[in-house]
């Protein structure tokens, strides 16, 4: 099976022929006021004319921003496992099919990724995913590597031993997301770790910034031969960080980060 199989059978994915949508949850029916005026479907959407204010009191079940939350989330895995194709063009009616859902939230998933540098906007026809190349993934380990490094230590003898020793678990789990081979499996676990380990500086800023910077660059450059290999010494760069960090080794910490904010190509 290869990664986008794994993954998708994982229900991380996004969905390829032969594997059910990604939906979102079903919606409850309308009350009879809101069918009477006609705005249950607009509400449901996020949506109201423009002639009617709001019916007051009337929360639809699922709203826009949680459906285009969930499709970004699918979207946001697909690229971390390759089932976005660098080059190709998506077009968002296609997607909504896919997934079951309108356009709509999947275009505005789509110009935040836009955003983001993960695609771009080909008029008339949709967005394409953006080819990453070696430099781009040079330059975000370096900006990462900047706002980290000195963070971290700081924290390497400023931060008791217990702090650090109760990341351990959050270490493990990117062992296990590892040995699973899964790409967008093991990303959120990485970063689960990371932010973990930068929120003891108790700057949520700093967190945020980190963790955006951090997603891209998990955006793979290529599928990979040996995936599992990979991640496996990847994630076991992380309980040696533990390790140095507690023990208060600050060379060993910077020698441990340089390595592992090095760009897998």
């Amino acid at each position: 099976m290869n990664q986008g199989a794994q993954c998708s059978a994982a229900g991380t994915g996004l969905p390829e022929p032969g594997i059910s949508p990604v939906r979102v949850p079903q919606q409850q029916a309308a009350t009879p006021e809101a069918r009477e005026r006609g705005t249950y479907a607009a509400a449901v959407r996020g949506e109201h004319p423009a002639a009617e204010a709001p019916i007051p009191g009337l929360r639809p079940v699922v709203q826009r921003s949680s459906v285009r939350g969930q499709i970004l989330d699918a979207l946001r895995t697909a690229l971390v496992t390759g089932e976005l194709t660098p080059g190709t063009v998506y077009s968002a009616p296609a997607l909504g099919d896919r997934f079951g859902v309108s356009a709509t939230p999947v275009r505005e998933a789509m110009q935040q990724l836009a955003q983001e540098g993960a695609v771009e906007v080909v008029p008339n026809r949709g967005f394409r995913v953006v080819r990453r190349d070696a430099r781009e993934l040079a330059e975000l380990a370096e900006v990462r590597s900047l706002l980290e490094v000195p963070v971290l230590l700081r924290l390497a003898t400023a931060a008791p031993a217990e702090r650090w020793a109760e990341l351990r678990p959050l270490a493990e789990a990117t062992v296990l997301a590892a040995s699973a081979g899964c790409r967008a499996t093991y990303a959120e676990a990485d970063r689960a770790f990371h932010r973990a380990l930068l929120s003891l500086a108790g700057n949520d800023q700093l967190v945020r910034v980190a963790d955006d910077l951090h997603r891209r660059a998990q955006w793979p450059l290529t599928t990979g031969r040996h995936l599992r290999t990979e991640l496996m010494a990847d994630a076991a760069q992380h309980a040696a960080l533990l390790d140095a960090l507690m023990c208060g080794d600050g060379e060993r910490v910077r020698a441990l980060l340089r390595e592992h904010f090095r760009p897998a190509i």
